[in-house]
């Protein structure tokens, strides 16, 4: 069965035609739902957890608005998309900064913490006690409420059931790779090699930096939950959009962002998977041949048009990023991932600087 959401108009294929959406509900409905979890983060008791969690929604309001792109594929089920991508990519920013720059290091910390995300994407699982291995504890409600917000909207999703698996696993994997990537430095790569060793035989054409990339990604969640609001979804839809999102285009997204984080990363002693190529051509010829495998994995599905701007939209927002401007090798990656389909790249380099700007 297709994944028509009923009227094939209602998913956008051109770039003018998204991005008026996106203008018209996506922003002004993510700032909606930002805004409110903004003013329950403020009242957060707890210092440290309050400022982790406002300074995740001031800095990274943009995951927000990119992974809500989504919705505009079916718009009359944008009232439970919005919310449910707002939310749920707001808990991982909230537990990224947590685990990343805050106060433990202990790996049992992360996994309880990121059982929030989930127990959010299962709406039969009752809540858990996020902060056990934490001392920073009084939250004032805030993570619980994201986690039933997601659940309440999960609810709302007419055919759930058929991508639940689908979106546990990468859930799943996401958490794995939260814990393994914030435990003490002398301990991450070994821990991460180990993990991938569980892994390897299912993915033979990637290395194991670029499956750990994909794991970062939430979009393959989104693009579930989308699928998810069709009434009329099947089983054979939900394994090709699976397959087609992991590890392609979830790994283009996350290679991206720490392509151009490297030096930054460098300055900080963050992991960063993009330093384990061996050099600037070997970076290249890897993303680049991403690049064309998660084109070619957009056009096996429903609305490929929809899928391909969502990786255009990503080689755009990432390469118009001003830390490129900063750095000579990534400023050279950059110009051979922009080749290709110019004027599309163009309207949506134009569209992510203006985003960037206004947010």
């Amino acid at each position: 069965m297709s994944f028509e959401f009923r009227h094939i108009s209602r998913v956008p294929n051109n770039s003018l035609h998204l991005m008026l959406r996106v203008y018209r509900y996506v922003l002004p409905e993510v700032r909606e739902q930002l805004n409110y979890w903004r003013e329950i983060a403020e009242r957060i008791p707890d210092e440290e957890l309050q400022k982790q969690a406002i300074a995740s929604m001031t800095s990274k309001q943009f995951h927000c608005q990119g992974g809500a792109v989504y919705a505009v594929a079916n718009l009359p089920m944008r009232h439970v998309l919005i919310p449910l991508i707002v939310a749920l990519q707001t808990i991982s920013d909230y537990l990224d900064n947590l685990c990343d720059r805050s106060t433990s290091m202990d790996p049992d910390d992360f996994r309880m913490l990121h059982q929030a995300m989930l127990d959010a994407v299962d709406p039969a699982e009752p809540l858990h006690d996020y902060y056990a291995y934490r001392v920073e504890k009084e939250d004032g409600d805030y993570l619980n409420q994201l986690v039933k917000t997601c659940q309440a909207s999960i609810r709302m999703l007419p055919s759930y059931s058929l991508v639940a698996k689908q979106v546990s696993h990468l859930v799943g994997l996401y958490c794995d790779l939260q814990v393994y990537k914030h435990i003490r430095h002398e301990l991450r790569e070994e821990a991460l090699q180990t993990w991938w060793s569980k892994h390897e035989s299912q993915y033979p054409t990637i290395s194991w930096n670029e499956f750990a990339a994909a794991t970062g990604s939430t979009l393959g969640m989104f693009m579930l939950f989308l699928a998810a609001s069709d009434p009329e979804l099947d089983t054979d839809t939900v394994n090709i959009i699976h397959a087609a999102y992991f590890p392609y285009i979830c790994g283009l997204h996350i290679l991206l962002d720490y392509l151009i984080d490297q030096e930054e990363d460098e300055l900080g002693g963050d992991l960063n998977f993009c330093s384990y190529y061996e050099n600037m051509d070997q970076t290249i010829e890897r993303i680049a041949l991403i690049v064309i495998e998660a084109r070619n994995k957009a056009n096996r599905l429903d609305h490929p048009a929809f899928h391909r701007m969502i990786i255009e939209g990503l080689l755009a927002l990432y390469l118009s990023d001003p830390k490129v401007k900063e750095q000579k090798q990534v400023k050279q990656i950059s110009r051979e991932l922009m080749k290709g389909s110019p004027l599309t790249r163009l309207f949506f380099f134009i569209n992510s600087v203006w985003i960037r700007k206004t947010s």
